[in-house]
């Protein structure tokens, strides 16, 4: 399952739970786009739980829609990414430092409020 919404005036939610098939990507990322598309300074809520590879045909959709993804970095400045897996947070902290303009970090599930803490600190 793949969910996007606004959460907040300028933070955009993201819940990924399980398998993306190309469908839930497609849909997705659309909504992330349009979401986004009008942010400056934006913030980026990832909850991320049961973890699996996208299918195939999803990674064809998001290689696919790249180009307006990468447009989309530059209007979220900042990223809490809120996961159980160990190797996800690691992963997500390099992101942040290699990527310019935007600071990830990465919390527990059970660390919403300090990562809603940390998304509205200025």
């Amino acid at each position: 399952m793949l969910n996007i919404y606004l959460k907040e005036p300028n933070m955009v939610g993201i819940d990924l739970d399980g398998e993306i098939d190309a469908t839930a990507m497609d849909v997705g990322l659309d909504a992330l786009v349009e979401i986004c598309a009008d942010m400056k300074g934006g913030r980026m809520f990832y909850r991320i739980t049961n973890f699996q590879m996208p299918t195939l045909n999803a990674l064809a959709v998001e290689f696919r829609k790249m180009p307006q993804l990468l447009r989309l970095i530059w209007n979220i400045d900042k990223a809490a990414v809120l996961t159980d897996q160990g190797w996800i947070k690691t992963v997500s902290e390099i992101e942040g430092a290699v990527l310019p303009g935007i600071e990830i970090k990465a919390f527990d599930l059970d660390e919403e409020d300090e990562a809603l803490a940390y998304l509205r600190a200025e």
